[in-house]
C-alpha cells in the first residue's frame, strides 16, 4: 500500500538545488552576477595544495595563480593558495560589486555575519574561519590571464585584491582579523568589464557547497552560448579530465564525479543542451542563463561597458 512507503525527505543539498530550479523556472532573476570569462573557463584550485603556484588552461583561455604574502601580526605571513567553493564564491561576490558599481572599491560589511549573509552563507563558526582564511588567500595571490583570439595574443598579470585593510574583530567566535575594505587593482576590473560573464544567483546559491559544480556552471554558462556548429561540439572525457580534473588519479573517479556536478548543473540550468555519448559529451548552442535583456536592465543606462558584456 502507498500509505506504507516512507515519504521522502530532501537533504539540505537537495533542497537548495529544488528550490533553485523552481525559482529558476518560474521567474527571472532580480539580480544578475558576474564573473571574469577566464575563471569561467579556468577556475582555481578545488584542493588544497602545498605548490606555490597553479597553472591551468582550456581552449585559448589560460590561468596562473601564484600564492603570495599577507601583513598579519606585525609581520609577512606567507599564505597558501586559495582553493574549494568559497574563493569562488567570493570572487563572484567582488566582480558583481565592481561590475555593478564600475568601481574597484568594494565595502565589506564590518560584522562577518553582514558578509556571510550576503554570501548566502550559514553564520557558523567553522564558515567564519573557512570564509576569512579564503579571502586572506585571494587578497595574497597573483594572478596570471592570458587570452587567444584568432588575430591576437594578451597576457594580463594582476594581483586581483589590490588593497586590504583588515582590523582585529570579534564577532562571538574569536577575536581575529577581518575586511573591512577592499580595492580590487584598475587592470583587473577594466579586463572584468570587458569580459565579465553574467550568471544566475539563484543557481549559485543552489551550487554553493560544490567547487567542481561550479566551475561546471560557469563553463557552461559561457561555453554553450558560443557553440555556432548546428551538430554541436564533441568533448572528450580526457578533454573534460584534463580541464576539469587534474586532483583526480583515476578517470574513473573523475568521470563520476563529473556526472554528478553535471546533475547538479543542469537542475539549476535547464536550457543547457547536453548529451552523454560514448566517449565523453557533447554541448549543443543553448541561451545563456540569463537572458541578454535581463542583464541589460541590470546594468546602467547607456554604459559603455553594457554592449561589451553582452
Amino acid at each position: 500500500m502507498t500509505d506504507d512507503l516512507p515519504l521522502f525527505e530532501p537533504t539540505p543539498l537537495q533542497r537548495r538545488l529544488i528550490d533553485a530550479a523552481v525559482q529558476i523556472e518560474e521567474c527571472t532573476p532580480d539580480t544578475v552576477e558576474f564573473l571574469h570569462a577566464v575563471l569561467c573557463q579556468v577556475g582555481l584550485p578545488r584542493r588544497a595544495t602545498n605548490e606555490r603556484a597553479f597553472e591551468r588552461g582550456n581552449g585559448r583561455a589560460t590561468i596562473c595563480i601564484e600564492a603570495g604574502k599577507l601583513q598579519k601580526a606585525g609581520r609577512l605571513v606567507e599564505m597558501p593558495l586559495p582553493y574549494g567553493a568559497k574563493p569562488r564564491l567570493v570572487l563572484l561576490h567582488l566582480c558583481s560589486e565592481a561590475v555593478r558599481t564600475k568601481s574597484t572599491q568594494i565595502q565589506i560589511g564590518e560584522s562577518i555575519r553582514d558578509f556571510l549573509q550576503t554570501m548566502n552563507i550559514a553564520v557558523q563558526g567553522s564558515e567564519y574561519r573557512s570564509v576569512k582564511h579564503q579571502m586572506e588567500c585571494l587578497a595574497a595571490c597573483r594572478m596570471i590571464f592570458g587570452m587567444s583570439t584568432p588575430s591576437k595574443d594578451v597576457t594580463i598579470e594582476t594581483k586581483p585584491i589590490e588593497h586590504f585593510e583588515a582590523w582585529l574583530h570579534s564577532d562571538g567566535f574569536q577575536r581575529s582579523m577581518w575586511p573591512g575594505y577592499l580595492e580590487l587593482s584598475q587592470r583587473f576590473v577594466d579586463t572584468l568589464l570587458t569580459h565579465a560573464v553574467p550568471l544566475d544567483p539563484r543557481a549559485i546559491r543552489g551550487l554553493q557547497k560544490s567547487a567542481l559544480a561550479l566551475d561546471v556552471y560557469t563553463w557552461l554558462a559561457h561555453r554553450l552560448c558560443r557553440v555556432r556548429k548546428a551538430e554541436g561540439v564533441k568533448l572528450s572525457w580526457g578533454n573534460l579530465r584534463q580541464q576539469f580534473g587534474q586532483e583526480y588519479a583515476c578517470s574513473k573517479d573523475f568521470k563520476k564525479e563529473f556526472k554528478a556536478a553535471l546533475l547538479k548543473v543542469r537542475a539549476v540550468y535547464p536550457a543547457a543542451r547536453i548529451d552523454e555519448e560514448i566517449g565523453g559529451l557533447r554541448l549543443y548552442s543553448s541561451p545563456a542563463p540569463v537572458p541578454k535583456s535581463q542583464v541589460l536592465v541590470q546594468l546602467p543606462a547607456k554604459s559603455a561597458s553594457a554592449s561589451r558584456l553582452t
